[in-house]
């Protein structure tokens, strides 16, 4: 029996892995603010699939709460075989017209939190040569839009170098980069959904990861469309990119 923990795991990309990992027979550890709809969660997926679910609930920008789920992932009694770092928010306005501790909270999340549960995760997976850690980045990654990007960048970067470190250990590291998915995510930035061929389907995302992962894949990028665009940005010199972005700007 495996075990998987999962960072925002109540709602949209996170849900999904809940979902799909307790159909595999994994028992779950599930983290998120919410301890109402943690509970709710958790009900569902052990009346659905027979499995355990712990809950942990923790916002990842208090340092003494991110440490409860850090404690957790170092427990060598209670090893977590896979680790889905999937917890974040986005800033729908400019990076000027946010104020600083928005900023930082989004950074706090989106990277700081990345790098103390993997810290914690690592230790006992490469000790006992198994595990691994799936870090939910973003197609964003490879664009410059500003300091989600640069985030998702650093989430790719340390990503890719944590599978070549410890893949000769047995764990692997992977960075799945979504485009848009139809989830609670864009809604809760108050930006429009739409239905068009650039948007995927939550569980088709999970699906493609999942088995990228099994793959032992360091790269998750579901959707030809997706993959078109990262391979255009690769050969694209960001100058031009830039000037793309300009248009429509005031």
């Amino acid at each position: 029996m495996t075990t998987s923990l999962i960072t925002g795991a109540t709602a949209g990309i996170g849900h999904e892995y809940a979902r799909q990992l307790a159909a595999r027979g994994d028992d779950l550890v599930l983290v998120a603010r919410n301890a109402e709809r943690l509970e709710q969660v958790a009900a569902a997926l052990r009346a659905a699939h027979g499995v355990e679910v712990e809950v942990l609930v923790a916002d990842l920008v208090d340092r003494d709460q991110l440490g409860l789920v850090e404690a957790r992932l170092a427990d060598r009694e209670r090893p977590i075989d896979l680790l889905v770092n999937n917890a974040g928010f986005g800033l729908k306005k400019r990076f000027l017209d946010n104020t600083l501790e928005e900023e930082t909270e989004m950074l706090e999340v989106l990277v700081t939190a990345v790098l103390r549960l993997s810290h914690a995760a690592l230790g006992p997976m490469a000790e006992r040569g198994s595990g691994g850690i799936i870090n939910v980045s973003s197609v964003a990654a490879f664009l410059p839009r500003g300091t989600y990007s640069a985030a998702k960048a650093w989430v790719n970067s340390f990503s890719e170098w944590a599978h070549l470190e410890y893949k000769s250990r047995g764990v692997t590291v992977m960075a799945l980069c979504p485009g848009f998915t139809k989830t609670e995510f864009h809604e809760r930035m108050q930006v429009t959904r739409g239905d068009g061929f650039m948007w995927l389907e939550v569980d088709f995302l999970v699906r493609k990861s999942l088995k990228d992962f099994d793959k032992g894949r360091a790269y998750s990028i579901p959707g030809a469309q997706y993959k078109t665009i990262i391979a255009l940005t690769r050969a694209i010199p960001n100058r031009a990119l830039r000037l793309t972005q300009s248009f429509g700007r005031r």
